[in-house]
């Protein structure tokens, strides 16, 4: 456990271990002394994960940066990616009392500005040629216009399909980044493999970010970040670590994969995923289920997912058109879709997730939604079951997350996908 007090570091504050459980109290004062440290500002926006990172705890952290600089916090925007806006009912539940009014809703389509571009030798080099062309650093405008002499950024790390180890400068160039950006950052990770980025901190996306720093370097950008994970003493923040550059992300991604990382003796036959129907309302989000087991799961081996909200594949209309209309299909097939068609080349967001979203034939994957038909589930790639009658065989009020038995059969349950990655030990290079 180390914390850090010089107010002069880049490193501001950095405290955690396996068995840490910060109180509300503690996070509260370990966010003020932040903010002590960080001196007198006028002009405050911050920059939260939105409702899918519910359980990140950076609502909380909003409520104790809203506390301490009140009227100084003039605009909170919930780093949406791609994801639909927040209602007002989720605000309420994940940032309390704070007035709605602050909220701002960022539009990856149309609110933003290329502030540089990463060039294309240096993609193609970093991905090992996976791909080859610039990538454009995007933010919101708001960023950029807003006169702010501190921008806080919050969140979680833990491990991600799309740059290995999830926030730091992603909460900048995808949470409140453009369209063009993020659907390049993500074809850069799928094309590379899934495989070879998650878990790790250091990949070919992140040094893509990394390189476009420069490009906002003079925004006063502060990250705090959270570890968290669940434990027989239940849903706990391990790590809290706050800097403004890329050690505190370090520090948070190396605690990350000791509590969130669940390296496997054995490969998984049968595995069971529920989806809280709060926080999981389309594929684009449910499939956490699918790429945070593959690494785990056998061949010949078998996914169910107990998904009683999910309503849709995309998160907006156009990307779930395009899900729709190609389906999870293997890697090779997407890239010759790809290859073939305006609109996945145009979209390759889209084009990332299918690949995320695919066993490559080797287990089957079942779903169970609460809200699309067989005929819609079948048709963009998986098999389809009725929620009910398998909620009644795998009660998710009866299961704990592990090995469980389950009519004379071995299964493994897991309670939310996306606070882990689960991985055979020979299949984790």
């Amino acid at each position: 456990m180390e914390t850090v007090s010089n107010t002069n570091s880049q490193l501001i504050f950095a405290q955690g271990s396996p068995t840490d459980a910060f109180s509300h109290e503690e996070l509260r004062r370990c966010m003020f002394g932040i903010f002590d440290k960080l001196g007198p500002r006028g002009k405050v926006l911050i920059i939260p994960p939105d409702f899918t990172r519910f359980h990140s705890r950076a609502g909380e952290l909003t409520q104790y940066a809203y506390e301490y600089y009140g009227s100084r916090v003039e605009a909170i925007m919930p780093a949406l990616g791609t994801h639909v806006p927040m209602t007002e009912q989720e605000i309420a539940k994940m940032f309390g009392d704070i007035p709605q009014q602050l909220f701002r809703v960022h539009n990856w389509r149309e609110d933003v500005a290329t502030v540089g571009e990463v060039p294309a030798e240096y993609v193609a080099r970093v991905s090992e040629g996976a791909v080859d062309y610039p990538w454009p650093a995007q933010v919101n405008r708001l960023l950029l216009e807003g006169g702010f002499d501190l921008i806080l950024s919050l969140g979680q790390v833990v491990p991600h399909e799309v740059i290995g180890m999830a926030n730091y400068n992603k909460n900048i160039f995808v949470g409140v980044g453009g369209a063009e950006g993020i659907n390049k950052s993500h074809f850069i990770g799928a094309a590379y493999g899934m495989e070879r980025i998650m878990g790790r901190a250091d990949n070919p996306v992140r040094q893509v970010m990394n390189y476009a720093n420069r490009f906002v370097a003079h925004l006063p950008i502060v990250y705090v970040q959270t570890v968290v994970s669940a434990g027989a003493d239940g849903l706990q923040v391990r790590g809290l670590y706050a800097g403004t550059d890329g050690q505190c992300f370090e520090l948070a991604a190396a605690l990350s994969l000791k509590v969130n990382f669940r390296m496997m003796d054995r490969e998984m036959r049968k595995v069971v995923v529920y989806l809280d129907p709060e926080e999981f309302r389309t594929t684009w989000v449910g499939n956490k289920s699918i790429y945070r087991t593959r690494m785990a799961i056998a061949d010949g081996g078998e996914l169910i997912i107990l998904a009683p909200a999910v309503e849709r594949f995309g998160e907006d209309p156009a990307n779930d058109s395009l899900i729709r209309k190609y389906g999870y299909v293997t890697t090779p097939q997407v890239l010759r879709y790809v290859k073939e068609n305006d609109d996945l080349r145009n979209t390759l967001g889209v084009a990332a997730h299918l690949i995320h979203g695919t066993s490559e034939g080797r287990f089957r994957i079942i779903y169970c939604p609460g809200h699309l038909s067989r005929e819609e589930t079948e048709r963009a790639g998986f098999e389809y079951a009725e929620l009910d009658a398998m909620m009644r065989k795998y009660d998710p009020a009866r299961l704990t997350d592990g090995w469980n038995t389950v009519d004379g059969e071995e299964i493994y349950y897991i309670s939310n996908p996306a606070l882990g990655l689960w991985a055979y030990k020979e299949k984790f290079a």
